[in-house]
């Protein structure tokens, strides 16, 4: 059995379809199971509630031969730590009292680099891996770098202005990557029960890109003029204030992005095992331009 968190996110449905196109038996646990997927609830075992919740966790890990761990975002939280840690806890409680055979939880870049104490999300990301390890659960981490779905919060800026606004340095190269492959990588996982101990597994996309190639490419893709503008940190602060983010949570997307700029998804060297398939161009036909188009 093979439990799903967060299995209608960006990254969980996609991690729950491949797992039952391979015919795995799946549990889930969700809020509100009317929100899967047409089809799904039919096909799963469903355990209703929040896998911060000590009795969920504990009926929904029972005999789970591995479990997807995905903390929900949660920009109204008090801290980051409340975000991360404190929501992981009973997780990690039951991970270790109900004998889960492994986990494969969602992560990011940065361990080891010089700014990973102080990139917000990121340096609390890392820090619930740590709890996750130190429970002595098998766990593998699929440290990312920033999504390309991210893009498509600025469809409209994009239609309307021909512009994408970012925090990251107009020309600073960085890996991208998609959700879909973030969810193989996570399903390869997942159905793989050789491995053991702890490890972060690299997932970084095809390739490195500024935000000057990101808004030429999109551009390119959509056949009219698309650049990039970069916003300061006092201005994103105030984005994230106005729509409705914590101070906490505010500063920790500030310093995460600050963090990106002083090399913070610089750390790993890109090899055949930790690069994924799909390009940014692949990407904008395939998923941008018929958000713009829709």
């Amino acid at each position: 059995m093979i439990v799903v968190t967060a299995p209608t996110s960006n990254i969980g449905s996609k991690v729950l379809q491949n797992l039952l196109d391979a015919d795995a038996p799946v549990r889930v646990v969700a809020r509100d199971p009317a929100t899967l997927a047409p089809g799904v609830a039919e096909r799963v075992e469903v355990v209703r509630g929040s896998h911060a919740d000590p009795a969920v966790v504990t009926e929904a890990f029972a005999g789970a031969d591995a479990v997807f761990w995905l903390v929900p975002a949660n920009p109204k939280a008090e801290s980051l730590d409340a975000a991360y840690s404190q929501f992981a806890r009973a997780g990690i409680e039951a991970f270790t009292a109900q004998g889960v055979g492994r986990v494969v939880g969602i992560s990011a870049l940065g361990r080891g680099t010089a700014v990973a104490g102080q990139a917000g999300y990121v340096t609390a990301t890392l820090a619930m891996d740590d709890l996750i390890a130190a429970s002595g659960v098998p766990y593998r981490a699929v440290a990312n770098p920033s999504f390309m779905e991210n893009i498509l919060r600025q469809v409209g800026a994009i239609k309307n202005q021909g512009t994408v606004y970012g925090p990251t340095t107009h020309d600073l190269a960085l890996p991208l990557i998609a959700t879909r492959d973030i969810a193989a990588v996570s399903t390869r996982l997942l159905l793989d029960d050789t491995w053991t101990g702890f490890d972060e597994v690299p997932a970084l996309g095809p390739e490195d890109l500024s935000y000057d190639d990101v808004a030429a490419i999109i551009s390119d893709v959509l056949g009219k003029p698309v650049r990039y503008v970069q916003t300061t940190p006092e201005a994103n602060l105030k984005m994230a204030l106005d729509q409705g983010a914590s101070e906490a949570m505010a500063h920790g997307r500030v310093d995460m992005a600050t963090a990106k700029n002083n090399g913070l998804d610089q750390g790993v060297t890109r090899t055949p095992s930790s690069s994924t398939p799909t390009t940014f161009r692949d990407w904008c036909t395939e998923v941008l331009k018929p958000a713009l188009d829709a």
